[in-house]
């Protein structure tokens, strides 16, 4: 009874699996696997760190920070070594930065790039023709994966900068700056850092990301009626 009613709107869909097969859409594959790694690693990190603070009345307290993604980390506060707040001499304690812009920056284009990559694979297998019959469909094509490749190199790199003002940031570079360990009678320690191990990952994950999608501008431009112009004009006399 549906066959009517849906015939009209599926008329043009031919499911074909011949491009996954090519350069040109297993590339896409890769690139919607690691677009969702770049966005895990990132987008679900969660950490702190960890400081053993001796003041009055208190020996080796522990104090952490929490923090996560976006890195907002001047929001972040240190929780207080006892009730009394080392006698009054404990102040809140801030980390320094926020980070939050490149790490969004660097999520966005990853989701962005792995929605792009389902319509796109969408389009491969089931407008196979269309696609290849008609050179807006490789056009726009061309255009999104060069736009997303100077992208990923943009946002990789500010992510990575904002990596290592992140580490420094919550690393044992923060005593010196802590005034409420410079009471008298107050000693801190830096005790520890959550490993940082998937935010390197993700790292990699955005090299990776642009370099296979600045390797598919080739292979979508081979789609295009540019490079078959460009061919015959080679080939011309």
């Amino acid at each position: 009874l549906l066959a009517p009613l849906l015939s009209p709107r599926m008329a043009g869909l031919r499911v074909d699996f011949g491009l996954l097969m090519e350069p040109l859409g297993f590339l896409k594959i890769l690139e919607w696997i690691f677009s969702i790694f770049a966005f895990a690693t990132c987008g679900g990190f969660q950490g702190e760190t960890t400081l053993l603070v001796s003041c009055k009345d208190v020996v080796n307290k522990t104090v952490t920070a929490a923090f996560a993604y976006p890195f907002r980390l001047n929001t972040v506060v240190f929780s207080a070594p006892d009730p009394k707040r080392c006698g009054g001499t404990w102040t809140d304690l801030y980390l320094v930065g926020n980070f939050s812009s490149s790490a969004q920056f660097f999520v966005t284009i990853a989701v962005l790039a792995f929605l792009y990559c389902i319509v796109a694979l969408v389009v491969y297998v089931g407008y196979k023709h269309v696609y290849q019959q008609n050179n807006k469909f490789p056009l726009t094509d061309l255009a999104v994966t060069v736009i997303t490749a100077f992208l990923w190199l943009v946002s990789t790199f500010a992510w990575a900068k904002a990596l290592a003002d992140i580490k420094m940031s919550t690393g044992a570079s923060i005593i010196p700056g802590i005034d409420s360990c410079k009471a008298p009678g107050t000693t801190c320690r830096f005790a520890s850092v959550t490993s940082m191990g998937t935010l390197n990952v993700s790292v990699v994950f955005g090299l990776l990301n642009m370099v296979l999608w600045g390797g598919n501008v080739w292979f979508v431009y081979k789609d295009t009626n540019l490079h078959n112009q460009s061919n015959r004009i080679s080939q011309s006399p």
